[in-house]
């Protein structure tokens, strides 16, 4: 009872070399640098339910500068803040520079406004997907880096063990499962951050559709003075007669007799 109780996690670290402890260090750095981008992204996601409630407001103001502080009030910082006023931003270049007889006055509209909706959302593209790749690698080698720790620890103890002369099942069972804790370790770093990857990748890509279809309808107010109108879609002929042959309604029985 006394020498199971020798064995874990403490023994293991006092007993080890260099390497060891380099890779059990490695592994706690692993793991806080993955919790912390876990945790900002969790906070921001929180605080990006609001730009939906945003935008309408947006679109309920009276003129473009009320439209243009109601966002700002309601999502600060936001890529939809962003957006907007880089749109409004392009569209009042255009107006300046297009009044005189200049080589500015022969600038299309549409596609100086085109482009900086495109700019900025490249450039929240770039922010939305910040640590994601760090986020990534610690996921794919955190596993690996626990393994080496683990061949390393197995290496260790048998050498200890041949070297003691001593190879019964107790004094090999013992320092080879104290090994094993460091595989065990590098899961314990790599799943939570291949689960937040896939998370945060799901919630990246719904905020740029969202921000895209935003941009759409930026692009037809500053071009045409008019947001477009959302269209029901209508079920087709050939729909309706799928939906008629489901419910077990005979469609076109009589042309057929």
């Amino acid at each position: 009872m006394d020498s199971s109780q020798a064995f874990g996690l403490a023994h293991l670290w006092a007993q080890s070399d260099t390497i060891i402890r380099g890779v059990g260090v490695l592994l706690l750095l692993m793991s806080i640098t993955s919790w912390y981008l876990i945790l900002t992204r969790a906070l921001r996601q929180l605080r990006a339910r609001r730009h939906g409630d945003a935008v309408e407001r947006f679109w309920r103001a009276p003129d473009l500068d009320a439209g243009l502080r109601l966002l700002g009030d309601a999502a600060p910082g936001s890529p939809f803040e962003a957006l907007a006023q880089q749109g409004a931003a392009a569209a009042q270049h255009v107006r300046r520079h297009t009044q005189n007889d200049t080589l500015g006055s022969t600038l299309d509209a549409d596609e100086v406004i085109t482009r900086a909706l495109r700019k900025s959302i490249a450039l929240s593209t770039a922010a939305l997907e910040s640590g994601l790749t760090v986020l990534a690698s610690i996921g794919s080698t955190a596993p690996f880096v626990g393994l080496f720790g683990t061949v390393w620890g197995i290496y260790h103890a048998l050498v200890n063990i041949s070297a003691s002369g001593m190879a019964t099942l107790d004094k090999v069972a013992g320092p080879v499962g104290e090994a094993l804790i460091m595989t065990a370790f590098g899961l314990f770093v790599a799943i939570p951050a291949v689960l937040a990857y896939n998370a945060i990748t799901r919630a990246n890509r719904l905020e740029l559709a969202e921000l895209d279809a935003f941009a759409h309808d930026l692009h037809a107010w500053f071009s045409t003075g008019a947001r477009i109108a959302a269209v029901t879609a209508r079920t087709s002929g050939a729909q309706q007669a799928a939906l008629h042959i489901a419910g077990g309604t005979p469609s076109g029985s009589h042309g057929a007799a």
